[in-house]
């Protein structure tokens, strides 16, 4: 049997075509468009970022930032007034109503609790009236209703009485101060206690209140 002979053709290495210079530029520019977007994403969360800093610091500055309640004489009338300058001792007695006013500027609510308000002449008590605890709702004024009755019964001895009613014009001076918190979002809470000091001119002529001042 005769044998053939077999050629054994070796193949030939195929070779990469090199690219054309629309391919190259073609890939430059996709290249070019990846990293533009990804600036762009680094931009919008960078200005993201600085816009929710400026919120947080705005709602520090303007919501965390908790105020003083200012706690005030609103009005004041004089019923009932009675006084004798030339008996012995000189002697007084009246009954004042008063409106107070707790005003809140907070953008949460403030709850106090139950205090007194006093009447004093020359730094003697002389009458005295509970608040009832209560709340003054955020951004708003709490209006209170208190009666004091006025029986000084410790300043008939004191030596500048007989010429002070004589005068026509009975200074008394009042104080308050409330204990309370102020609320924020029912978790942030914060103690504040306001106070109230007035100098109140009362007429004894006209039987009526001639002015008063607080501070």
């Amino acid at each position: 049997m005769a044998e053939k002979d077999q050629q054994v053709h070796p193949m030939e290495p195929t070779t990469a075509e090199p690219k054309t210079d629309v391919e190259s530029a073609s890939g430059q520019s996709e290249e070019l468009r990846r990293r533009k977007k990804g600036m762009k994403c680094l931009a919008y969360v960078a200005a993201f970022a600085i816009f929710l800093t400026a919120i947080i610091l705005a709602f520090a500055v303007t919501v965390m930032h908790i105020k003083n309640p200012k706690f005030s004489l609103h009005s004041i009338d004089v019923e009932d007034l009675s006084f004798s300058p030339s008996t012995t001792p000189p002697s007084f007695s009246m009954r004042l109503d008063a409106e107070l006013a707790v005003k809140n500027t907070n953008f949460g609510h403030y709850k106090y609790e139950n205090s007194t308000i006093t009447l004093a002449y020359r730094g003697t008590k002389v009458g005295e009236a509970l608040i009832s605890k209560g709340r003054a709702r955020a951004r708003s004024t709490k209006e209170i209703e208190v009666t004091v009755n006025v029986t000084p019964s410790n300043v008939s001895s004191n030596s500048n009485l007989a010429s002070d009613l004589n005068s026509g014009i009975l200074t008394l001076t009042s104080h308050g101060e409330l204990s309370g918190k102020v609320h924020l979002m029912e978790v942030f809470k914060k103690k504040k206690a306001p106070q109230m000091n007035c100098n109140i001119n009362i007429d004894l002529v006209k039987k009526e209140i001639q002015d008063w001042n607080c501070n």
